[in-house]
């Protein structure tokens, strides 16, 4: 419960139309200039009259490129300008109904800069810190008005991010965040109310999985452009972990799990040490120039070869010829895959445990095919010839020429382990057999054969014909021309493939489902709702699919699978399975395919 309030109004009866912004960095600058676009005067504070005048330079020149583009008239670009000005000193934020400080995350930084406030504003005036990692409640505790204190976290690029996380402590009153979140709707956001911990929403759930994925990278176990692609294209999300972490700076991230850490004593928040490493010496990402990529210049977009790291030659060995693929399997990826394989030109062998299964396995691609000619991406003659290119069988002896076997059978180690065994009999010496498990050891599907230097993991994504990426999975038994023919196939099938080891969830997995763990334990402890998680990690961290909407496709079945294989593998206590989804799948709740998940569906 927010403190009661002096007999001096908190909130100004009328909308909050003057407002101070404390640092004029990206992020202050991009405020400033979303406030002002609203009609908002706008009072621009920073210590140096050259970054104030640089603050103003950006406005001026993101309004003439929002001219440009038709999205602002030059009448409303001169009123926007004529709405902001800037000082040095923060007593030009005497008359301010509201203040928002955007100051580095120090807490001395910030509680003096509050401080100094107290004796300047009005009783009435709200402060709003920008933080993301520090306490709002220890920051407002500091302040002669802790009722006032508030947190509002905007997402960087300020004008472009939808998202407004208004964060209240223990000692906010009711109206000052009544207020705060009105303003937000007036500015076109989606605010989301959360209470105070670090990281808040959607920084709580991003930072977790940024620090696994350069924890991932440190022990060399994928390359940076592989880590980055399996995300990007596996996932959807608008840009890798690494790239992400650069954009935001090494040292922030680094900021943000420490308070995360501090309060968790969760490991999976406790900063790789490769952040410490960049953060110490310079490399702070994007804004240095240097971080885990090179760019052209600091502040650069543009990535280039690292001076100290020059390109090497590929010694991959070469490939064994492939002509004709076997799938093995009746399922939906199953069907996908061979898809896949017979529109890239192969022969392509459909084995199920049965004729039947296998014939309707086929006619589950005529019709996508068919979908592919009504949406005219394929003409009504390559579906043909490609479905003329697969041949159905009742029995995986069918599969005793091909060159490539791909198991799609269920996710169950004895399952496939007992058709590698059958795979070892039947198909020829040289024939490269793979798995497409998302979770299971590659190397027990392997010993299950005569011939483990011939078993490599192709973890397709589903859907496989829309999906660009496959995770190529070496075992320590698998042979270099086996890795290397698999490539080759990837490259032919026009999928992209990322090289990881055969451990559990590879890339994409290992780094996606410790975040929707984290998704549930936060609406287990009544931190934030299913729709404001799902919306915070949409409008504030670009991600096609909030974590419950995701889960729901996924089927929670699968996913607590996956993390019950995360747990056992890397006995992290952090990535023990959330009781909520537990319960969830004990009580049948499996997600959309049952009806029923997270959320409810309507039933087909």
């Amino acid at each position: 419960m927010a403190t009661p309030l002096s007999d001096t109004p908190l909130s100004p009866s009328s909308p909050l139309r003057k407002v101070a912004v404390v640092g004029l960095g990206t992020m202050g600058t991009g405020i400033a200039e979303v406030l002002a676009k609203a009609g908002r005067e706008v009072i621009g504070i920073d210590v140096g009259e050259e970054q104030a005048a640089r603050a103003l330079a950006v406005l001026e020149a993101a309004t003439a490129h929002a001219v440009r583009r038709g999205r602002l008239t030059d009448e409303e670009r001169a009123g926007m300008l004529a709405r902001v000005r800037t000082a040095t000193d923060l007593t030009a934020a005497a008359d301010a109904d509201l203040v928002i400080e955007v100051a580095p995350e120090s807490y001395e930084i910030k509680q003096q800069i509050l401080a100094e406030l107290d004796g300047i504003v009005r009783p009435g005036t709200i402060l709003a810190t920008g933080t993301n990692a520090l306490s709002v409640t220890r920051l407002a505790a500091g302040s002669a008005r802790p009722e006032r204190v508030l947190g509002l976290h905007f997402f960087n690029p300020a004008p472009a991010m939808k998202l407004v996380e208004v964060v209240s402590s223990v000692l906010t009153a009711p109206q000052a965040v009544a207020a705060v979140t009105a303003l937000a709707i007036e500015l076109g956001k989606e605010p989301v109310a959360v209470g105070d911990r670090p990281g808040f929403v959607a920084d709580g759930l991003l930072f977790g999985y940024l620090n696994q994925a350069a924890a991932m990278y440190e022990a060399k176990y994928a390359s940076r452009e592989d880590i980055d692609a399996a995300m990007r294209l596996g996932c959807g999300l608008p840009m890798g972990p690494l790239a992400l972490l650069d954009l935001i700076g090494v040292d922030t991230a680094r900021t943000v799990l420490e308070a995360m850490y501090a309060e968790s004593r969760d490991r999976l928040h406790a900063p790789a040490p490769i952040l410490g490493q960049l953060s110490e010496a310079g490399l702070t990402g994007r804004k240095a120039g240097r971080g885990f990529y090179t760019y052209a210049a600091p502040g650069s977009a543009t990535v280039v070869p690292d001076a100290l790291t020059p390109a090497a030659g590929d010694s991959r060995a070469g490939g064994r010829p492939v002509r004709s693929v076997g799938v093995a399997g009746s399922g939906t990826m199953a069907s996908g895959i061979a898809e896949v394989f017979a529109k890239a030109g192969y022969d392509v062998v459909l084995a199920a445990r049965s004729e039947e299964k296998a014939q309707a396995a086929k006619a589950r691609i005529g019709k996508s095919l068919a979908r592919s000619v009504d949406k005219g991406r394929l003409t009504a003659e390559a579906a043909a010839e490609t479905l003329g290119r697969i041949v159905p069988a009742g029995s995986y002896d069918a599969f005793a020429e091909v060159d490539l076997a791909v198991e799609a059978v269920a996710e169950d180690l004895d399952v496939k382990r007992q058709l590698f065994a059958a795979l070892d009999k039947v198909c020829k010496p040289g024939a490269v057999l793979a798995t497409t498990t998302s979770s299971l050891p590659v190397v027990a599907c392997a010993r299950a054969t005569s011939r483990p230097q011939d078993v490599i993991g192709m973890h397709f994504f589903n859907p496989a014909p829309a999906m660009k990426l496959v995770e190529v999975v070496r075992t320590v038994l698998t042979a270099d021309d086996v890795h290397a023919t698999v490539r080759e196939v990837c490259g032919r099938i026009r999928k992209h493939a990322v090289d990881c080891g055969d451990r559990a969830g590879f890339i994409v997995n290992a780094l996606l489902f410790p975040y929707l763990n984290n998704a549930v334990k936060m609406v287990q402890e009544h931190y934030a709702s299913l729709d404001d998680i799902d919306a915070a990690m949409k409008l504030g961290g670009g991600y096609p699919m909030g974590p419950f909407e995701l889960l729901d496709v996924v089927g929670l079945d699968v996913s607590l699978a996956i993390e019950k294989v995360l747990h056992r593998e890397f006995r992290e206590p952090g990535l023990a399975p959330a009781p909520l989804l537990e319960h969830l799948v004990a009580a049948g709740c499996l997600g959309r395919k049952t009806g029923r998940g997270f959320r409810e569906y309507a039933r087909r």
